[in-house]
């Protein structure tokens, strides 16, 4: 009886073995198809820039489709503010004869920001809203860096965002 039953297990076993070896899938030559994706993986992303509310310097999330330069960003602020910006009150102090703008990475969290109009002349809006957009900019927390504004001759700062809001 042992025999038996070992033949039938032995049975059911190769037959078990034979259906998942030759499960219907048939061999076939190359499949093509269309061309991959090319191109860049463009990530979505913002842009912080500081602009005027009710006399305070107020933080303002813009998206954009790549990430942007330092100098860019505060090009924006001499741009002013879109429509919706402007419907939902706000303003820039930052004049737009202020750019081109350059910065420039110094040590220990320090940037200096070099614009074409007399850094001097420019209200203290207006700096607090380059502080702030520039520090946004860098990789430490913006409570962090310290930025120098200079333009024709004339330096102002160093000074911070506090807390990345205020005027600095």
């Amino acid at each position: 009886m042992r025999t038996g039953r070992a033949r039938r297990v032995l049975a059911a076993g190769l037959v078990s073995l034979a259906a998942a070896a030759g499960c219907g899938v048939q061999p076939s030559g190359v499949i093509t198809g269309e061309a991959p994706p090319s191109g860049r993986v463009v990530p979505a992303t913002t842009t912080t820039l500081y602009l005027v509310k009710d006399g305070r310097i107020s933080a303002v999330t813009r998206p954009r489709d790549r990430p942007m330069f330092p100098a860019d960003t505060l090009a924006l602020l001499a741009d002013g503010p879109t429509a919706g910006e402007r419907a939902n009150g706000f303003t820039t102090e930052v004049p737009p004869e202020a750019g081109p703008f350059s910065v420039t990475a110094r040590p220990a969290g320090h940037l200096v920001v070099t614009l074409s109009a007399p850094a001097g002349e420019l209200s203290a809006p207006a700096v607090g809203q380059i502080v702030c957009t520039a520090a946004a900019t860098a990789p430490e927390s913006p409570a962090e860096v310290r930025v120098t504004v200079v333009g024709a001759g004339q330096s102002v700062g160093p000074r911070n965002c506090p807390g990345g809001a205020g005027a600095p």
